[in-house]
């Protein structure tokens, strides 16, 4: 965002169209990784021709820099997207297409029943106020003498955990092919779903901040390891039913749609809810 004050244009730059306010308020930002008004509203600026062909190369999208690139340019107040807590994720990127294309969002989804695909408009706005009530619980009772201080994953481990995710489910599938051996096949399987296990158990082991006892907060992370693999399970379970839980929460929720008479006649449901989500290859397309 840094300009040249002598430029005779300069007056002529992009101005912030919106203003939000973050799912996060602002919180689990290491210091120096954003700044936050004073308002705690950030100026959302319109994409440039630049940043919109950041979103038209593919490497760039898939490991998550080119969001990165776009969020810096178009939210300066967010200084490192790639620590910005992923539960701003959506309404960051949902205001950044508000700003450039305006407050409407046309999805193709397909209708109950018969199959046919029909288009659907969003109010991004809408969604923005949606995702803006979100309330972060950092804390869990798991006993009587463990409480579990957690933060919401960053955009960077978001992003390096759906890639190996995507790895290890694209060596599943190679699992169909019959020109691979059974044993190898066999052993592909076990080591990819061994891979897709630890991906969990760190997940969780990365959110969590600390673990409270009568004897003292643990935050080493070796030792919150060690304290999993050697309790019950239920206590992990615990913690991960509580992160999909605010995942769950955090996400946006479907929209609901009334059907045309014609499509009911057609024996489509009078309502029924379209799942909303984004590509963002297309989002900004």
């Amino acid at each position: 965002m840094a300009t040249n004050p002598n430029n005779p244009l300069a007056k002529y730059f992009r101005q912030a169209k919106i203003y939000i306010r973050l799912p996060s308020k602002g919180k689990y930002y290491p210091p120096g990784s954003i700044n936050i008004p004073e308002s705690e509203e950030f100026a959302v600026y319109p994409m440039t021709a630049k940043d919109e062909l950041m979103f038209k190369t593919p490497d760039a999208l898939i490991n998550g820099e080119s969001v990165v690139q776009v969020i810096k340019s178009c939210i300066p107040d967010i200084k490192d997207p790639w620590k910005m807590p992923s539960i701003d994720s959506d309404a960051v990127l949902i205001a950044i297409r508000l700003a450039t294309y305006g407050e409407k969002m046309e999805v193709s989804a397909k209708l109950p029943v018969t199959g046919e695909f029909r288009e659907f408009e969003i109010d991004l706005r809408a969604l923005l106020d949606q995702l803006a009530e979100f309330e972060y619980e950092p804390f869990i009772q798991i006993n009587q003498d463990i409480t579990v201080e957690l933060r919401p994953t960053t955009y960077k481990e978001f992003t390096k955990t759906s890639l190996k995710t995507f790895e290890e489910q694209r060596i599943l599938r190679l699992v169909d092919d019959e020109s691979i051996s059974d044993e190898n096949k066999l052993q592909a399987f076990s080591n990819s779903f061994k891979k897709l296990t630890d991906l969990t158990i760190n997940m969780v082991v990365e959110s969590i901040v600390s673990i409270d006892t009568p004897e003292g907060k643990v935050s080493n992370r070796d030792h919150i390891i060690e304290f999993f693999n050697n309790s019950d399970k239920s206590m992990f379970d615990t913690i991960l039913k509580h992160l999909e839980k605010m995942k769950s929460n955090s996400t946006i929720k479907p929209m609901k749609v009334v059907s045309t008479p014609e499509d009911i006649e057609a024996g489509v449901p009078a309502e029924f809810e379209v799942p909303i989500t984004f590509d963002q290859s297309n989002f900004f397309g």
